[in-house]
């Protein structure tokens, strides 16, 4: 941990920033969340996103503090490969683009992903969904939190519990109270701040230091992190891959937003986000190759970032990491809180405690379950656990377990539950056996190769044909 005497900024500019922001972000979610009536307009902002909202809420959620703290980490354990493979990510979003048109179509009245599991595979396959989505759910929330107490600790000085506590409430006080409707015109302008920062970021770094610097330092001090046949870096390139592959498809924060927008806004806006995010995570692992030239201690790879910034900018650097990072943890906390209360709502209160209950009684649910997963990731975070790698990558076999059953379940009639069922447990036990065994950078990638044989077979000798009609059964 920082001390207050070896931060980039004092404690006191530290919380005024965070003072700041903290009331610029409630007080838009209590501004956007007054049009909200019940808990369709709570949790799907009325299904009428247009395309500019629609672009900026895609590429700001996913530009999350994984993405500007974990992508410089990559580059450092694993060179100019490790700062590509954080950049496949983007892959997730653009093939999810046609898949939000057939999510559309077949099922118009949808709310969450796990309407899908229930109404396409049954309710054994529902449940396997909901256990590994709401893991892989708080996994990222502790992520992002974590992220968020580690870069107020290291630039000001501030308490890791202490940044951590006030990032993470203040985005369950605007999602509360906003729903996604604060949510989505938040990330229109957090996305601005951070693509514009970035790229400041990017040109003072090559202002204070030549490429051939960077070059010249890597082959004489780490070579490895140049060499382009790095076995462990290959494989990270297609595991991230598959990981955010799986991250998107399965997860509540991309199908609510499939929901919510605008009759044919779906594609273009996942399409559009996707391109925006992809150069992102590159100008934030270049700035940790620099690490080494400009001769910047680094004593923990997920505080590469903030440091390598500091170092060249200075108080102003550090202002400027502390605003991109707290945008990027707002922009991705608030997603994440919102789509998976609705999910909590609608898959769990709704489908198996209270059947009747009102619009108005769900969007009440909604916000006291927001308050139930802020407290929950709270308590998780509060001992810091490992770094935003380990924690974020245990769940990448349960998310790449899952990649099969959604995309063969939306476009193949023989996809069957059999194949779901088994497809995300013994592909998900697989992974985690290699995420132990092996490391974390192929557990992945062997979760989603097994699933695909298993949901493949299955389907393949399946004599059954699924009705389409089925999906658009009123949730």
């Amino acid at each position: 941990m920082m001390h207050e005497s070896s931060a980039i900024l004092p404690p006191t500019v530290g919380w005024a920033l965070l003072a700041a922001f903290s009331v610029l972000w409630i007080a838009l979610g209590f501004y956007w969340g007054r049009r909200n009536k019940n808990f369709e307009d709570h949790a799907l902002a009325g299904r009428n996103i247009g395309l500019a909202l629609g672009s900026a809420t895609a590429a700001a959620t996913w530009i999350t503090s994984n993405t500007t703290m974990l992508a410089p980490q990559f580059a450092l354990q694993l060179g100019v490969w490790g700062m590509l493979a954080y950049s496949t990510a983007a892959f997730g979003l653009i093939l999810f683009a046609p898949m939000a048109a057939r999510i559309r179509k077949l099922m118009p009245e949808g709310y969450t992903s796990g309407d899908f599991f229930r109404l396409r595979y049954g309710r054994v396959s529902w449940a396997i969904f909901l256990v590994f989505t709401l893991f892989y759910s708080l996994t990222w929330l502790v992520s992002m939190a974590m992220a968020g107490g580690i870069m107020l600790n290291a630039l000001s000085g501030i308490p890791y519990g202490w940044g951590m506590s006030v990032i993470l409430g203040v985005c369950v006080l605007y999602t509360m109270r906003g729903g996604l409707a604060a949510v989505i015109g938040t990330d229109f302008i957090q996305s601005l701040i951070i693509i514009v920062g970035i790229v400041i970021v990017g040109f003072a770094v090559l202002s204070h230091v030549s490429m051939e610097e960077i070059h010249g330092n890597l082959s004489a001090e780490r070579p490895a992190l140049l060499d382009v046949l790095f076995p462990a870096a290959i494989m990270a390139i297609f595991n991230n891959m598959l990981f955010g592959l799986g991250e998107v498809f399965h997860n509540n924060v991309w199908w609510s937003r499939a929901f919510a927008f605008r009759k044919g806004v779906g594609p273009k806006a996942f399409a559009l986000g996707g391109l925006i995010w992809f150069p992102v995570p590159i100008a934030a692992g270049f700035i940790a190759l620099a690490s080494g030239a400009l001769d910047v201690p680094i004593p923990a790879s997920d505080m590469v970032g903030p440091l390598v910034i500091s170092e060249v900018l200075g108080e102003a650097g550090a202002i400027a990491i502390f605003v991109i990072v707290f945008c990027s943890l707002a922009s991705s906390i608030d997603s994440l809180l919102a789509a998976t209360s609705d999910l909590v709502t609608e898959d769990i209160y709704r489908r198996m405690i209270r059947p009747a209950a009102s619009q108005h009684n769900l969007k009440t649910v909604a916000q006291y379950v927001t308050l139930g997963l802020g407290v929950l990731t709270w308590a998780v975070c509060l001992p810091r656990i490992g770094t935003l790698a380990t924690v974020l990558f245990f769940a990448g076999p349960l998310v790449g377990a899952m990649i099969w059953p959604i995309v063969t379940g939306l476009y193949w009639r023989r996809a069957n539950s059999a194949g779901a069922v088994g497809g995300m447990l013994i592909g998900a036990g697989v992974g985690l056996a290699c995420y132990f065994a092996i490391g974390w950078y192929v557990a992945t990638l062997i979760a989603t190769a097994v699933s695909m044989i298993w949901v493949l077979a299955c389907a393949s000798f399946s004599k059954s044909r699924y009705d389409w009609a089925n999906l658009k059964e009123s949730a």
